[in-house]
């Protein structure tokens, strides 16, 4: 007699679950999903045309499932924005929201779909994780009803939330996550009241969850690390790439190795708005990653992870950031500076002159520090070393401390700053460091074409970024990019409870 389908699929799980914990060790997935978009529209669209779309997406996420799950993945992370896109009003993507409860009700859609009904979309990615027997991370809106009770409520009578949810191989709902730091053009959600600290246990580890944009602040995303102690932190994003520090695959690689966790990191894809690059990082950089600026398809990505990085006999030791450049006094030679703007950032930079050099460049609190040698320079280039501190962005503002070795766009050193993503300079060596007032320092090497350096750097105990021998590939920037979280503005959006 053949057992029955619930009963098999019980036993795939429990068979999962004991190879997952006889293992260090686990194999996840991350998918850059090319997302079709709704037409844009001023007025909402019926709920059935906006499931209709939001169909053809979970086709092809489901697709990456399916294939992520037949190559032994445990997990697979899907991007912000990935179900319905972007570009939404508040009333124009009012149909595409669902009411997602908290997970502790223990409820599995796939199996009790009219529990919480409507819930097509949950239904749905509860059977995409319960059929494939593999946890499932999505990013989808969440509504609330809400009264005039609540003096916060909205005149239409509800709260309307950028979600992440996460399903078990059984397709329970196991985490729900509310945006907490909406990026400028969300105006279609509202601000979680408080910041919300999601984790949930796993036979692979603790895992925390954010979205996109909380990755710079300190709530969520330093207490899931520092005070909640995760593992792994599962990272829907929706991320413009912007050079030369803010490119995806450069400062999420950089953030996992400065907080010492993994980051699974899936981006949407549109090569229009500059969005790719995603991958799966670790404490010793990149497990692997993604970035095409070429094509407009997505990609699957599969990495084995440490379970518990902590834990690993390669786990980085604790490093002072600022021990190196307290200790030393500035360097002699040439030190002309000059200001320079990276977006609205005002650098202090001083040009490289020669092949070989040591250089300081000071800002506000913060004094950078430069050894370094050129191979091969070529005569069309330009790279200074720059330091920043002080406040970033022009609603939101949060304090900076970053210390850089960067190749500026052309010889004209008004230039400087601008993005750039080619390079012909290698170098034999480098040495970048900064007296940094924070101990979040963020570790980033970026190659010519946007490319990462893994194995190629390392961070010593008293805070230097250095190269371990001659650059492979031309250089575009050595940066430490630290964040004084305790000197942030408040928030200028977020209404107090």
């Amino acid at each position: 007699m053949l057992p029955s389908q619930p009963l098999l699929h019980a036993a795939v799980y429990a068979l999962a679950v004991l190879q997952a914990l006889a293992s260090n060790t686990f194999i996840a997935a991350v998918y850059e999903h090319a997302v079709i978009l709704p037409d844009a529209t001023d007025e909402p669209v019926s709920p059935d045309d906006a499931l209709a779309l939001m169909n053809k997406n979970m086709d092809v996420l489901e697709g990456a499932t399916k294939e992520a799950a037949q190559q032994g993945a445990h997990i697979i992370v899907t991007p912000e924005d990935g179900i319905y896109g972007w570009l939404f009003t508040r009333e124009t993507i009012y149909p595409y929201l669902e009411d997602i409860p908290d997970p502790t009700v223990n409820w599995i859609p796939c199996t009790d779909p009219t529990r919480f009904a409507p819930a097509p979309v949950q239904e749905r990615l509860s059977c995409m994780a319960r059929n494939n027997s593999i946890y499932v991370v999505a990013n989808i809106g969440d509504k609330k009803p809400c009264n005039s009770s609540d003096p916060g409520c909205p005149s239409d009578g509800r709260y309307q939330y950028n979600t992440d949810v996460v399903f078990d191989p059984e397709g329970k709902l196991v985490a729900r996550y509310h945006k907490y730091n909406l990026f400028r053009g969300e105006t279609q959600f509202n601000y979680p009241k408080e910041p919300e600290t999601i984790t949930f246990e796993t036979p692979f580890g603790k895992f925390g969850i954010f979205t996109c944009f909380d990755i710079l602040f300190r709530e969520p995303a330093v207490v899931l690390v520092s005070e909640l102690q995760v593992d792994t932190v599962l990272f829907p994003t929706a991320w413009m790439n912007v050079l030369p520090f803010l490119t995806a695959v450069e400062f999420h690689s950089a953030w996992a190795m400065g907080m010492g966790v993994n980051l699974l990191s899936a981006n949407t894809h549109n090569i229009n708005m500059s969005m790719t690059g995603d991958g799966m990082f670790t404490p010793e950089g990149p497990a692997t990653y993604h970035y095409d600026s070429g094509t407009e398809e997505g990609c699957l990505l599969l990495a084995e992870l440490s379970a518990h990085p902590r834990l690993s006999p390669t786990y980085p030791p604790a490093i002072n950031w600022s021990s190196y450049a307290t200790s030393i006094k500035k360097f002699p030679g040439e030190n002309d500076t000059f200001s320079g703007a990276v977006r609205r950032d005002i650098f202090t930079f001083s040009e490289l002159k020669h092949e070989v050099g040591n250089y300081t460049v000071c800002q506000g609190n913060l004094c950078c520090h430069l050894i370094y040698q050129m191979s091969n320079k070529s005569k069309d280039e330009v790279y200074v070393l720059g330091a920043f501190d002080g406040l970033h962005g022009s609603v939101i503002k949060y304090h900076w401390q970053i210390c850089t070795l960067l190749k500026c766009k052309s010889t004209d050193l008004n230039m400087c700053g601008q993005p750039v993503e080619t390079a012909q300079t290698k170098f034999e060596m480098f040495s970048v460091s900064g007296t940094f007032g924070t101990n979040y320092v963020f570790p980033e090497v970026l190659y010519s074409g946007v490319q990462l350096a893994p194995g190629e750097f390392e961070v010593l105990r008293d805070g230097r970024l250095t190269s371990k021998h001659g650059t492979s590939k031309p250089l575009l920037t050595a940066t430490l990019f630290g964040r004084l979280y305790e000197k942030d503005l408040l928030h200028p959006l977020r209404t107090p409870p």
